[in-house]
């Protein structure tokens, strides 16, 4: 059996094989159906400094090869988080990471500041996939200067590991993940969502009460593949790569690219074993081809 560990900075995984914000809950709702100690990190739904009702419905539409979903980070806020979630999760044995996100670096940084005092918190993933007020709501992370004000207020508020979830909706996605690193960020993951659009013939409307959202699952793979590839050729932190990975051979490309760890987003709503499916597949890939550690082939691209 091959080793499977891995160090997102002073993050060590038993393994890369982690779940995607918002499409594993906290963990809780899927503990009947994996053993939740066997998966190297989850990532927890989308945290915010105060409650979000999320946009109206519909807000998930299933389109050829993926969906389309506009949720907008539907939760009761990090005090609720702290007081009524995560004394249920702390315990479990694994990374329980926290998706944060915000609409100003201020928010940002007070969220983080919270998780900053959990000790069964070992890390957050910061989205700046988010709206910027102040901009008129263009992303803070279309641009390398709304994406280091967002790290630089995080990091002087938070002392654990830091990933930065990075948008694909940019030009030069490299740019933007080494202006993280600048700031100080520890690792950066990718890709979040691509935007886009369903539309219902019949009734000519579009099929989102929002009309576009983010699609995820295997139709979005290649885009995300290249784009692992792209930062991590351009960054010395640890990549975590994810979008549209079902397989064992889905995330050993991801790996190639250049991702130390990846994340299983969309395909945990049609498989939720898919975690430990995909880290067997892995192992067993490395044993058939002789590897003992998966470092053997993570960024082995020729």
């Amino acid at each position: 059996m091959a080793d499977l560990n891995v160090k997102i900075n002073n993050l060590h995984l038993k393994n890369p094989v982690m779940t995607a914000s918002g499409t594993f809950g906290y963990g809780l709702e899927f503990v009947d159906f994996v053993p939740l100690n066997e998966i190297g990190g989850i990532i927890v739904k989308g945290t915010t400094l105060k409650a979000r009702e999320g946009n109206d419905y519909p807000r998930m539409v299933e389109t050829p090869q993926g969906m389309l979903n506009c949720v907008g980070l539907q939760n009761k806020g990090v005090d609720y988080f702290i007081e009524h979630i995560y004394p249920e999760i702390k315990d479990i044995d694994t990374n329980m990471i926290v998706n944060v996100s915000g609409n100003s670096p201020e928010s940002y940084a007070e969220t983080a500041e919270k998780l900053d005092a959990l000790d069964g918190i070992p890390a957050i993933e910061v989205n700046i996939s988010c709206p910027n007020v102040k901009e008129g709501g263009m992303s803070f992370g279309v641009t390398c200067s709304g994406a280091s004000s967002i790290v630089k207020a995080v990091r002087q508020h938070y002392h654990k590991t830091m990933i930065v979830k990075l948008s694909p909706n940019v030009t030069d996605i490299a740019s933007i993940a080494r202006a993280c690193e600048d700031e100080g960020a520890d690792s950066v993951s990718l890709i979040n969502t691509l935007m886009g659009m369903a539309i219902d013939i019949e009734h000519r409307r579009p099929k989102l009460s929002i009309r576009t959202g983010g699609l995820s699952g295997p139709a979005v793979k290649p885009v995300a593949v290249r784009m692992v590839n792209d930062v991590a050729k351009a960054v010395k932190i640890p990549v975590i790569g994810l979008g549209g990975i079902s397989t064992a051979e889905d995330a050993i490309e991801f790996l190639m690219a250049g991702a130390t760890a990846i994340q299983i987003g969309t395909a945990n709503f049609l498989d939720p074993q898919v975690t430990i499916k995909v880290r067997d597949g892995i192992n067993e890939w490395l044993d058939r081809h002789g590897c003992k550690s998966i470092y053997e082939i993570i960024n082995c691209l020729s």
